[in-house]
């Protein structure tokens, strides 16, 4: 990789004006991810010293900075309480402590991957995010959009609910990336399933959750037809880590196992 010039920017808003400006220009967040970025990087634009690093709560929400570490979000207290922990579970899951003590959380949002333990519970428990133009977004829009590449994500969102949680990866070794994940809550609005890694970039499980959301009380027989479906319309492919069909037999089970536990 090259990189051209470095700018440690002295406020967001010169930090978004040379990314404006500036095609070849990026954000580096914390780095770990930097060799899965253009071969050549004009401006690498450093956010580190914005007050972007800090966790903090109001009475109804949990306020991430962008800038804040995975090791952080996997600590902070708070997120360990939400949905059963599965925010902080995910965060845990991801390589070992040497990379969360780099990783950022807005590095791991905004760059969508794929292989991501984390977007799953954030989009499973509806997160919004802050742009420094574009002002809050939903996940999901952010998810299905094009349109923030010359914006800056400053702040993540996650709503204080007393709700159901579960998150489950799989992996053919702890430091690797997944072979596909999980995440499943049961919220006063109603169950909602996300699948991740497939390994595509996470996305709803829509006619699952429709499905067992008309359900008046979901049993056995409903949670696995739930997972049936979910396995049925998500799409799968295939890489060094799996196949397309063991994906989808273990998105069948991370269903289940997912709503079963939830519900129970």
């Amino acid at each position: 990789m090259k990189i051209d010039s470095y700018l440690k920017a002295k406020s967001v808003e010169e930090a978004y004006k040379v990314l404006k400006e500036n095609k070849d220009a990026a954000v580096i967040a914390g780095g770990a991810w930097l060799k899965l970025m253009p071969k050549t990087i004009g401006t690498a634009i450093d956010l580190k010293g914005l007050g972007l690093d800090e966790i903090t709560e109001t009475d109804n929400e949990i306020v991430i900075g962008c800038m804040a570490t995975l090791r952080q979000v996997e600590k902070y207290e708070a997120l360990q309480e939400q949905y059963d922990g599965i925010i902080s579970k995910s965060a845990s899951s991801i390589m070992g402590v040497t990379v969360r003590n780099i990783a950022t959380i807005g590095g791991t949002v905004a760059g969508k991957y794929g292989f991501s333990d984390l977007l799953p519970t954030l989009m499973v428990v509806d997160a919004e995010l802050e742009f420094y133009k574009r002002g809050r977004v939903k996940l999901s829009e952010f998810m299905n959009e094009k349109g923030f590449a010359d914006d800056i994500l400053t702040h993540i969102y996650i709503k204080k609910v007393k709700s159901r949680g579960w998150f489950e990866t799989m992996k053919n070794t702890a430091i690797d990336f997944p072979i596909i994940n999980s995440a499943v809550i049961k919220s006063p609005e109603g169950y909602c399933i996300v699948i991740g890694a497939r390994p595509y970039k996470a996305a709803y499980a829509i006619k699952s959750m429709e499905f067992i959301n008309a359900c008046k009380n979901p049993g056995t027989d409903e949670i696995a037809q739930a997972a049936d479906i979910a396995a049925d319309e998500m799409k799968f492919g295939k890489n060094q880590r799996g196949s397309a069909e063991y994906r989808k037999e273990l998105c069948r089970t991370f269903v289940k196992r997912g709503l079963t536990e939830v519900i129970s």
